[in-house]
């Protein structure tokens, strides 16, 4: 039954997408390592003729390969002809051409987070601060450039005060990466809203990043006291507060009928030893699983057969059909 891409199928390779048959020796191609994508390259091309191929239609689109190409299902690699009422491993095929970041924990990435969390926005593709403090906008975005090597800077803004009923000045940091976007979804756990939110144990990887956390959050929702050595946060987001106040041992009653609730951060919180550090991935997760929907035999028209494009892969195996993970039997 053959294996392979028809000549025609988009296969993606690094840059864009490329017809099977044009695909050459050298060609680097995307794939999946585990929930990373990655880059591996063809070592060696090989064309056969077959009678039938299989078009297998899932969530996203439909693409052919023939009957015995393996597909990375949920069950394992299974040959696309059997393949039908399974899950398939996928990743959007429009973001691998963005730019991935080396995102790198410490202070920088500790504050810079602790701030989007209380004041900043997560977009589609972007993520944005806009406070009135000049000092607190300068501070943000020196550290996301540090933590992420993404060019951040300061624009003056004008924003209406509902209190003062007219527009007061401010300052705006805003960067474009959906990479970004996505990892603080997921750092939050999958919705960025300030009320949805949950704490990012991402924070919680050394005590120099949370640190950094606690005192860019406090700079957006929070105060300094005067007369004593502590903190005070305030937010509507009680389990976000629940779970701080477990981490650095302090005791936090919510007030009641949904009214802003207030946690006190004393600066000897480390010395009652709640503080343990965990480890948790700082690269946003880039595949899912879609359904197979149907996997339908296809025969060629006529005497003409079809011309199957085959690829011999370093270091990775599989590679990416459509976003779909594929290969060739082992």
């Amino acid at each position: 039954m053959g294996c392979g891409l028809p000549s025609k199928q988009l296969v993606s390779v690094v840059g864009g997408v490329r017809q099977a048959r044009n695909v050459d020796v050298g060609t680097k191609l995307w794939s999946l390592n585990g929930t990373r994508t990655v880059h591996t390259t063809v070592v060696g091309v090989s064309a056969v003729k077959a009678r039938q191929v299989v078009d297998v239609v899932t969530d996203r689109v439909t693409f052919t390969v023939a009957p015995r190409q393996e597909l990375c299902t949920a069950d394992g690699w299974v040959p696309a002809v059997d393949a039908a009422n399974t899950l398939l491993a996928w990743t959007h095929g429009r973001k691998l051409c963005r730019e991935r970041l080396d995102i790198r924990p410490g202070y920088e990435f500790g504050y810079f987070l602790g701030a989007t969390c209380a004041d900043g926005t997560v977009g589609k593709n972007s993520v944005s601060l806009v406070v009135n403090e000049e000092h607190f906008a300068a501070m943000y975005a020196e550290c996301l450039t540090r933590a992420t090597g993404l060019s951040a800077r300061l624009e003056p803004v004008t924003r209406p005060s509902g209190f003062l009923r007219r527009e007061v000045p401010g300052f705006r940091v805003r960067v474009v990466s959906s990479y970004l976007a996505d990892a603080l979804r997921q750092y939050v756990g999958g919705d960025a809203h300030h009320m949805r939110q949950r704490f990012p144990r991402v924070v919680l990887r050394d005590i120099a990043t949370f640190e950094g956390f606690l005192d860019g959050y406090v700079e957006g929702d929070g105060f300094r006291h005067k007369k004593w050595d502590g903190r005070t946060v305030v937010s509507c987001n009680v389990p976000f507060l629940q779970e701080l106040a477990q981490i650095i041992g302090a005791r936090f009653t919510p007030r009641p009928k949904g009214a802003a609730s207030a946690l006190v951060i004393t600066d000897r919180w480390q010395a009652r030893g709640t503080f343990t550090a965990e480890h948790h991935p700082l690269e946003p997760v880039e595949s899912t699983w879609v359904a197979i929907r149907d996997v339908q035999l296809r025969a060629a028209a006529g005497t003409k057969p079809f011309t199957l494009y085959s690829y011999r892969l370093h270091p990775n195996p599989g590679f990416l059909v459509n976003g779909h993970l594929v290969r060739q039997p082992g």
